[in-house]
């Protein structure tokens, strides 16, 4: 038995775990947000690409996991961090 998995749920899955349903006045809002943000500073481009990256949760054209998400906002920190992607 696995400690992260509900024995009592039909499909084996974490019961914990939120749900992230569609919600396209969400992915609006966030997006929104991000575009609000998105400036000529770096800093401020890393924080619109993970907003943006989040709506993708409530995008339901998108399929994406929370961790999936992490692993992206990950990337785009060590891109920034390394200077961009050409070095």
């Amino acid at each position: 038995m696995t400690p992260d998995v509900d024995p009592d749920s039909s499909d084996g899955t974490d019961a914990d775990a939120p749900e992230f349903e569609p919600d396209p006045e969400r992915v609006a809002a966030l997006r929104d947000v991000a575009d609000d943000v998105r400036g000529e500073t770096s800093e401020s481009k890393q924080l619109a690409n993970i907003l943006y990256r989040t709506s993708d949760l409530y995008d339901p054209d998108e399929e994406t996991t929370p961790e999936e998400i992490v692993r992206n906002v990950k990337f785009i920190l060590e891109v920034t961090e390394r200077g961009g992607l050409d070095r």
